[in-house]
Parts: C-alpha cells; sequence; structure tokens
C-alpha cells in the first residue's frame, strides 16, 4: 500500500475513535501524577492557584475556538459525525479563513490545559507529541476527502489558510451569525469533560500526595455542577426544541 494511502487509511480509523483521545490521556495522567513529585511545588502557596489559573485559561481559549467554529457554521457542512467523513458545504469564511483545522486547534488548547495541571513537563511534551501523531493523520484524511469532493475549490482555500497555525492575514468575516443555541447543544458535554477533568487531576494528586485525604467541599460542588449542567443541558437537546434551530447541524 502506498504510504499516502496508508496515512489516509490510519486517519480514517483515527477519525472514527477520534473521541477516545481524552480517555487514553485519563489513563496516562494517573501513573503521571502519582510519580510526580510535588513536594517543593506546593511548598509555595500560591503556586498551585498560579498554576491553575493558567490551565483554565488555556482550555477556555480552547473552548473559545471551538465555540466561534461551531457557532458560525451551517448544516451542510461536517458536524460530530464518527462513522464517515461527511461534508455537503466547505467553510472558507470567519475562522475558517484564519485556519482549516479550528476544532482540533480548539481541542489542543482544551486538553493542554489540563494536562498543564499535573504540572510534569514530561507530560506536557509527551501530550504534544501523541496530539500531533494522532490528529495529523486525521486532517490528513479528512483533507483528501475535501479535495476529492471539492476540488479546485478547496485546492485554491487551502492554499491560502494554514492547517493549525492560524493566520489572519486572509481574514474574511462569517456571513453566518453566531449562534449560542448551537454551542449550548453540541458543546455541554465537552465542556463538563474539561470541568471534571480539573477535579480529576486535582483529586488523584491530593490522593496520592497527601496524608489521609478527604476530599474537599470545592470538588464536591465542582462535580455536582458539572453533571448538572450535562445533564441538564442534554434533557433540552433531546426532550424539548429549546436549542433547535433551523440550518444548523
Amino acid at each position: 500500500m502506498a504510504l499516502i494511502h496508508s496515512l489516509e487509511k490510519n486517519g480514517n480509523f483515527l477519525f472514527k475513535y477520534r473521541g477516545q483521545f481524552p480517555i487514553i490521556l485519563f489513563i496516562l495522567s494517573i501513573p503521571v501524577i502519582l510519580f510526580t513529585d510535588y513536594s517543593s511545588f506546593l511548598k509555595i502557596s500560591t503556586n498551585e492557584f498560579t498554576l491553575l489559573i493558567i490551565s483554565i485559561i488555556l482550555s477556555t481559549f480552547g473552548q473559545i475556538i471551538r465555540s466561534i467554529a461551531i457557532g458560525t457554521s451551517n448544516k451542510y457542512t461536517s458536524g460530530r459525525n464518527t462513522q464517515k467523513q461527511e461534508a455537503a458545504a466547505l467553510n472558507k469564511k470567519g475562522i475558517y479563513s484564519v485556519v482549516r483545522h479550528p476544532l482540533y486547534l480548539g481541542n489542543f488548547f482544551m486538553w493542554l490545559g489540563i494536562v498543564v495541571y499535573t504540572y510534569n513537563i514530561f507530560f506536557i511534551l509527551i501530550f504534544c507529541l501523541l496530539f500531533w501523531v494522532y490528529y495529523e493523520r486525521i486532517m490528513f484524511a479528512e483533507e483528501r476527502f475535501l479535495e476529492n469532493k471539492f476540488g479546485d475549490e478547496y485546492l485554491t482555500w487551502s492554499l491560502k489558510v494554514p492547517a493549525f497555525l492560524p493566520s489572519f492575514k486572509n481574514y474574511i468575516p462569517s456571513d453566518i451569525p453566531f449562534s449560542l443555541k448551537t454551542n449550548l447543544r453540541r458543546e455541554y458535554s465537552g465542556v463538563s469533560a474539561v470541568a471534571l477533568s480539573f477535579v480529576f487531576v486535582d483529586y488523584f494528586r491530593m490522593l496520592f500526595h497527601e496524608d489521609s485525604y478527604i476530599p474537599t467541599i470545592q470538588q464536591g460542588v465542582s462535580l455536582i455542577i458539572g453533571i448538572l449542567f450535562s445533564l441538564i443541558l442534554r434533557s433540552f437537546k433531546h426532550y424539548t426544541s429549546l436549542l433547535n434551530e433551523e440550518d444548523r447541524s
């Protein structure tokens, strides 16, 4: 099999299971937290708070990128499909005139924030490497699909817009208004997962590195809020029409 076909095949396979990537990070983070030495870091009381703020900023920045992309896309572009590549139209304006894969760029920063919160530089580097190897193949397969489907229209757009590192040189404003409803309908699970991930890291760090550890009130409140947020919006999505909109995926 030619390398180009092998990369495309691998990319399509990973595309189907791209939602499992955070699970891999969670599994890897447990031994990372266990074997990370926090003794010198936690001696300074402000370190943990500073690290938390930096991590939240990174994850929030990633969510903002995703929200802009999702909130200004119509129903004819690819959505949350997992079985195969789908697209009836090509996004070329708004954030898609700045970067070709804004959703994956958003994912990177969302998960980077959580990984940074482990305070392990080696885990941060491993995450960056894993993300690149994993998502480079997915992006390759997606672009092969789009090139075959849209031909010269895709090639012309892709020559002007970088794949992953944004450039505002050729920015074109989106003609689709931002939709908060679309974000609430499509992104509630991701937002909840990120919030719960911070609780996850915090819990295991204290469990492994503090004597007689008892879960804190803050962890309990964060856990409850994250679960309730997800359940409420899931109910709105599946059992009401409050979040439905025409021409949105």
